[in-house]
């Protein structure tokens, strides 16, 4: 154990998880504690290298997020500059007056060889060099760093969403989406820090000055009072040891300015700078054309240095024929590959298949399409709910109903307004609305005590009177008695809606499949005997659809096949089939439609009108059909009775049930499948023992 923290503790230290600490470490001792020249002269040049090391780096990176490290190690560049600073100028004060290399030979060399030894020259030079990286390179690159993090991040949400886009339509990997949401991520951290990192290089620029300034009154006094030195001697010493000392630290700081300033304004691109700028700023051959032109007039010119600007304009113009000759080339080649790759595909043409089944596009099972303002409701970075609303209602779905509920796909389509939505079942059109997402819908429930100001509307799901209103109306819309819902709210609820009443369309072979698979593993005799031996998957799909476009869920499933495994015997008509589950199922049937009330009111027809409807039956069965004639006259006040009745009974708060006999229930049940009110249909035997019927209306009378 003691080997293995070893080992882990040395690989630690080898892989760098120390450095930072040892860093600060040097730092501090370079604030605190002497430093001898020789060590300063190491550590100036180690600053110069970091830096011209820094430049390069920037340089070659083809995209900024390839050197995201550099807001760091600009900071701790900086921190190491002016720490150097610090110990340097104990050394000037301390041992300036020895002149020469009192402080290195670093300092020295800047201070007399860079500047000539004049020190006036020195302070121009420095104050230039500060100018230069304060005004021009450092609040260029600042104003490009604010500005572009800005923009990242306002496109975050867009970009975010186009990666979610390409990921539902299958063009990129989870993998690939995740690998682009993260580069979107780092590429607003690395704006974002670069906006900061800014601040230090232009704090920098000040404290040289500042230290410049300092430096120079120090060494006068410590010089002139401390050492006996002249005035003239004083300036001289000090003022070169000090400029020289600037000089070495503002170099480094102007490189590493310049380094930033080609970072923030950097292309993503698959070339490194040099390269682009050749391609992009020596690539057309007609501007150095004409610079040679021009540049031979100016050469031209009596007085004007002619040697200079002549050669340049011959160094110009073979550039531009060159340049203009390997285009040509370019072009021959390109033409010639171009015309290869045609022949080539002349030739596979023929041997080439025919279009195969990769290339037709499956249809949406269930579709959400939305224009472009409904854009954010699906967007979760945006704070939009509707992807959770449509989860929620997937959910509750498939547990009423009892089976699976397919996933819906979203996608925005431009030929929509930009509030409306459309819902698609199987690439068909089943539902669509404009909708306010900006604003609340205001329900009508039926009894309100005021009116509300806003655009009149529908609801999308029931067609009820509804107004939408602006949110800070919500609180005075519902004192009034009206039901408020947002705009993902009545999105989600008219999607509820429509996949209720096409719940039968969405069941299909697999989703039947995947409900015998689950009624096998604690009923495996059951399925057995069933499917296939007495029953097929597709009679069972047709049954099953039967129930659920009666509005019946398939929760007990396993009371269904049981029922089916008995009635098998006797038919294998569906409807019949139909019929022998609903008995099986009735107190699951009621207690839907009815709740636990132990009292069911009903709506009966007329006897008179029910044994003609039961003759129509027995006729159509004899001569082998299916159905039941009903005079126009007598369907059309039957179905206003109906509707009458149905009307009052949901003003009472009641369901409306239509009571048959049970030849007659599914043909009553599919009579009354497509009116303006919802009406079940029961049949005597669907009515179970412990229930009490209540007749509240009889209709189809002669005076219905």
């Amino acid at each position: 154990m003691d080997r293995a923290v070893l080992f882990n503790n040395v690989r630690g230290l080898s892989q760098g998880n120390l450095g930072v600490p040892l860093l600060l470490l040097v730092i501090l001792a370079m604030v605190t504690l002497p430093v001898p020249a020789f060590l300063l002269d190491v550590l100036f040049t180690f600053n110069i290298a970091l830096s011209i090391v820094v430049l390069l780096v920037g340089v070659y990176a083809l995209r900024p997020l390839d050197f995201a490290v550099f807001p760091t190690i600009l900071l701790v560049a900086t921190l190491m500059r002016l720490a150097l600073n610090v110990a340097s100028t104990r050394v000037v004060l301390l041992y300036g007056h020895e002149g020469g290399d009192a402080a290195g030979k670093v300092i020295e060399a800047f201070g007399s060889v860079v500047i000539g030894g004049n020190y006036v020259v020195g302070i121009v030079v420095f104050l230039i060099l500060v100018i230069i990286n304060f005004v021009v390179v450092t609040k260029g690159a600042g104003r490009i760093s604010e500005v572009s993090a800005r923009f990242t991040l306002d496109a975050m949400p867009g970009k975010q969403m186009a990666v979610d886009a390409d990921l539902n339509a299958g063009l990129i990997t989870q993998e690939e989406a995740k690998a682009r949401r993260q580069d979107v991520t780092q590429e607003a951290d690395f704006y974002g820090a670069m906006d900061g990192a800014s601040k230090f290089v232009r704090g920098d620029a000040v404290a040289g000055i500042l230290i410049l300034v300092i430096n120079i009154l120090g060494g006068l006094m410590i010089g002139m009072i401390q050492h006996d030195l002249s005035f003239e001697v004083a300036a001289e010493y000090y003022s070169l040891l000090t400029i020289g000392d600037g000089l070495v630290a503002q170099i480094p700081s102007l490189l590493l300015s310049t380094a930033a300033a080609i970072m923030v304004t950097r292309q993503n691109s698959s070339q490194d700078m040099g390269r682009q700028i050749v391609d992009q700023l020596f690539g057309s051959s007609k501007a150095l054309t004409v610079a040679a032109v021009i540049l031979a007039i100016m050469g031209s010119v009596p007085g004007m240095p002619h040697v200079a600007f002549l050669s340049l304009a011959a160094m110009a113009g073979f550039g531009a024929w060159w340049m203009h000759a390997k285009r040509e080339e370019v072009k021959a080649e390109a033409e010639l590959q171009r015309q290869t790759a045609e022949s080539v595909e002349t030739e596979q043409e023929s041997e080439q298949k025919d279009l195969d089944w990769a290339d037709v596009m499956p249809v949406d099972m269930i579709g959400l399409e939305v224009g472009y303002r409904l854009i954010p409701m699906v967007d979760k970075l945006q704070g939009g709910q509707l992807l959770s609303r449509i989860k929620g209602v997937r959910k509750k779905l498939s547990q009423d109903l009892g089976f699976l509920v397919p996933s819906v796909h979203i996608r925005d389509n431009l030929d929509l307004m930009p509030g409306a939505y459309r819902m698609t079942l199987m690439g068909v059109v089943v539902g669509e609305a404009e909708i306010y997402p900006d604003r609340d819908l205001a329900i009508n429930p039926g009894q309100v005590f005021g009116a509300l100001k806003g655009v009149e509307v529908k609801d999308p799901a029931f067609g009820l009177d509804a107004i939408w209103i602006e949110p800070g109306q919500r609180e005075h819309a519902q004192t009034l008695g009206y039901t408020v819902v947002d705009a993902s709210t009545v999105v989600a609820t008219h999607l509820n809606q429509v996949l209720q009443s096409h719940a039968h369309e969405l069941l299909g072979h697999e989703e039947v499949q995947q409900l015998l698979d689950m009624l096998a593993k604690s009923s495996p005799k059951l399925v057995e005997e069933l499917v296939p031996a007495k029953l097929s998957i597709s009679s069972l799909l047709k049954v099953l659809q039967n129930l659920l476009m009666e509005q019946v869920p398939l929760k007990d499933f396993r009371s269904i096949a049981e029922a089916l495994s008995e009635a098998v015997v006797r038919t294998q008509d569906p409807v019949a089939l139909t019929a022998a589950v609903r008995v099986a199922i009735s107190r699951l049937i009621v207690q839907t439609l009815n709740g636990p009330d132990p009292e069911i009111p009903v709506i009966t027809i007329d006897p008179q009108l029910e044994q003609l409807l039961l003759g129509s039956v027995q006729q159509s069965q004899q001569a082998g059909e299916s159905g039941m004639v009903l005079e126009p006259g007598m369907a059309e006040r039957l179905q206003g009775s109906l509707i009458e009745a149905a009307q009052k009974q949901e003003m009472m708060g009641q369901p409306a049930i239509l009571l048959v006999a049970a030849p007659v229930r599914p043909l009553m049940a599919k009579f009354v499948r497509y009116g303006e009110q919802l009406i079940h249909v029961l049949s005597y035997q669907e009515v179970p023992e412990n229930k009490r019927i209540t007749i509240v209306a009889t209709v189809g009378g002669q005076h219905g």
